[in-house]
């Protein structure tokens, strides 16, 4: 079922829980880990950033993702993650994505604002939900920069939420993109704060890496959307290489079901750790 992921995200808040939000790459991605969020009756997040759509392009995977959603047996979103050109924003748009990420934490507080209260505007006109970034998390989302990690000011953040209406906000507590090089110390003072001050669900990208203790503190303090992108791809060549090695792939449909199983297990790992598990059979659509 294609839902609003502000719909998913207000019944997370409510019974507090975390809603997983699962970077894609390809068809066996998306059928693995919607084979984990149906298995565990989980609503989930389907969601590709536009640095990657040089590998899948957003015309061929966006409707697939669209479609896969729509025949799930379960809520399932459909997001386009750090959307940074408006031509790519109003093209999952059309496409049917129902959310989208304008990340603008590169830029000053004041036009990332203004350019973000745009996004929402258009996205009205969809019914589309719309995520937006203050402070800089770290890294980039195909790990081909090293940016540093600016932690979110509460302050701006309080500010940012109310001038731009956004349906969430990721905000940067120490958290970085791709395979983190020493264990993370997140800034839980932060986060504290900006929950205290901030009523819409939060989002914690940078999720690869960070320990279960921390994510279960993370969703207790009202992160309630938590991005998995570098676990699942690593998980799919994980068991890509040992069906391989153990012999198991012996055509290309062998291969098709390795990638799949990849996906399908760290989806259902991390759906377990969110507390997400069973929460699609009593959600609330608002």
């Amino acid at each position: 079922m294609l839902v609003n992921m502000k719909d998913l995200l207000l019944d997370a808040q409510k019974r507090n829980y975390a809603v997983g939000s699962f970077s894609v790459a390809n068809m066996e991605m998306v059928l693995g880990v919607i084979k984990a969020a149906e298995e565990t009756s989980s609503p989930i997040i389907l969601q590709i950033a536009e640095v990657r759509l040089n590998h899948s392009p957003l015309a061929l995977i966006g409707p697939l993702m669209v479609a896969a959603a729509e025949e799930a047996a379960v809520p399932v979103a459909v997001h386009l993650d750090h959307g940074k050109t408006p031509g790519c924003i109003e093209q999952a748009l059309e496409i049917g994505f129902t959310s989208v990420m304008f990340d603008g934490s590169h830029l000053p507080v004041e036009e990332n604002i203004k350019i973000t209260k745009g996004v929402v505007e258009a996205a009205k006109e969809y019914g589309a939900a719309v995520e937006a970034e203050i402070g800089c998390v770290g890294g980039s989302e195909d790990g081909s920069e090293d940016i540093a990690i600016n932690c979110t000011s509460p302050g701006q953040a309080k500010l940012f939420a109310e001038e731009t209406g956004v349906d969430a906000l990721a905000i940067a507590i120490g958290n970085a993109h791709g395979n983190y090089k020493e264990t993370p110390h997140l800034r839980f003072d932060i986060l504290e704060k900006v929950h205290s001050l901030v009523s819409v669900p939060l989002v914690l990208h940078g999720g690869t890496g960070i320990s279960e203790e921390d994510f279960i503190r993370c969703r207790r303090n009202g992160i309630k959307k938590i991005n998995i992108a570098t676990a699942t791809f690593d998980s799919v060549e994980s068991s890509v290489r040992e069906s391989y090695e153990s012999g198991k792939i012996g055509g290309y449909y062998d291969l098709h079901q390795a990638e799949i199983e990849g996906a399908y297990r760290n989806a259902k790992k991390h759906m377990e750790i969110f507390d997400s598990v069973g929460k699609a059979e009593e959600i609330e659509i608002f």
